[in-house]
């Protein structure tokens, strides 16, 4: 697989067979990757408050109701 280095991107290359743009700095790619992560893990913690509301809101229709 013959790779050529990428002048515009630093930390890239492209295989001169497939035409891909390979990453080659291995820190930014996992630090990428645990961005990807947080956000995921953020959306699921609002995710579950916004479920947690709507089970508080039930709670106190229910009492005003008694």
């Amino acid at each position: 697989m013959a790779r050529k280095k990428v002048k515009e991107m630093k930390g890239f290359v492209k295989d001169t067979n497939t035409g891909a743009v390979i990453n080659t700095n291995s820190n930014v790619f996992e630090a990428r990757r645990n961005q990807k992560q947080m956000v995921i893990e953020k959306d699921n913690q609002i995710a579950q408050m916004q479920n947690d509301i709507e089970e508080l809101k039930k709670l106190v229709k229910g009492l005003s109701k008694k």
